[in-house]
């Protein structure tokens, strides 16, 4: 399998993401994957794409990581201040990965810890790259601040990003004397949270927020993980009643250790549903909570799918054994 050789099919090669919904008939599938460690070579990714590349999914989003800050034990016993990228080369992989299976990729666009000059250079080299997608997000701030604070000369939030993406849209870059300014015509991804972003309020400021990057440019919004379907299509619902208009793709992620019943409520601000919660509770191994929640992420497919969801988003994190399972049910 990693040896295969794969035809670049150029029908999609240089698709927008919203073209790609709006010409399909039926509900497309799509997933996300991390960047390689630092360190690491990139054929553990392509194993996990070969791994689901049968599934035809339509394009492939990849996460993009921001500078940590670590402190590390030095020979006088004290710490020293480190300032690493645990995982760097969004821009090279993906189009790496677009250019060997001809799949239109997704780069996340992040805030946090870039500047807007960073911004701006970042998009030109996927420009020339010949990616033409991008998800525009606020990104997490630093494990080390009760608060997001952005970087010097950066963006505070998600809907100034997609403002500045839309810019260079229209030819307007950050340096008003440059001459020849070439249209960067990205589309445009946000994300949007069923059960309100764990910084809201409430879903009423939440959805006011949503509304901006919408506002501001966005083609298409994907939804943080959700494991009650009802939440999908009542923020659906609330979105069209805000007046929002684009179509909104609903992100699963099948549970894959005991632990995440109660880890990923924490971490991402969502709710467990208790019939699921209580079968995850009765496995006695990993193994057993993993084939539960590939059972659940079905179910959850199968009814989002028969409610013809444009796209069915899969979380992977390079997990790719639930996701198949899910696939080969579904698809």
């Amino acid at each position: 399998m990693p040896n295969q050789v794969y035809r670049v099919n150029f029908q999609y090669f240089f698709m927008k993401i919203i073209d790609i919904i709006r010409n399909s008939k039926k509900t497309i599938f799509s997933f996300e994957l991390l960047p390689p460690l630092k360190g690491q070579k990139a054929d553990k990714l392509y194993e996990t794409i070969d791994e689901l590349i049968e599934f035809q999914p339509k394009y492939i989003n990849l996460t993009t990581h921001r500078d940590e800050i670590e402190y590390r034990p030095v020979e006088n016993g004290l710490l020293e201040k480190k300032t690493v990228r645990k995982r760097p080369g969004t821009v090279a992989i993906a189009a790496a990965i677009q250019h060997k299976y001809g799949i239109p990729v997704v780069p996340h666009i992040v805030c946090g810890g870039f500047t807007r000059d960073e911004t701006e250079n970042m998009l030109i080299d996927l420009n020339f790259l010949g990616i033409k997608n991008v998800l525009a997000l606020r990104g997490d701030g630093l494990s080390s601040e009760k608060h997001f604070v952005p970087e010097k000369g950066g963006h505070s939030h998600a809907n100034e990003l997609v403002e500045q993406i839309v810019h260079l849209r229209e030819g307007k870059y950050l340096d008003p004397e440059l001459k020849n300014k070439a249209e960067l015509d990205f589309c445009i991804g946000v994300a949007g949270y069923p059960e309100k972003h764990a910084e809201a309020s409430n879903p009423v400021t939440d959805m006011q927020y949503l509304k901006q990057k919408v506002d501001a440019g966005a083609d298409y919004i994907v939804t943080q993980m959700f494991f009650d379907n009802q939440k999908y299509y009542d923020f659906v619902a609330r979105c069209r009643a805000a007046g929002i208009t684009v179509p909104i793709i609903p992100g699963i992620k099948p549970l894959a250790l005991m632990n995440q019943v109660t880890m990923l409520p924490k971490i991402f601000s969502i709710d467990i549903p208790e019939e699921f919660a209580s079968e995850v509770r009765k496995c006695k191994t990993n193994e057993e909570a993993r084939q539960v929640g590939t059972e659940w992420a079905i179910t959850q497919a199968r009814d989002l799918i028969a409610n013809n969801v444009p796209c069915l988003h899969i979380y992977t994190y390079g997990i790719t054994d639930n996701t198949r399972q899910i696939a080969r049910t579904i698809l």
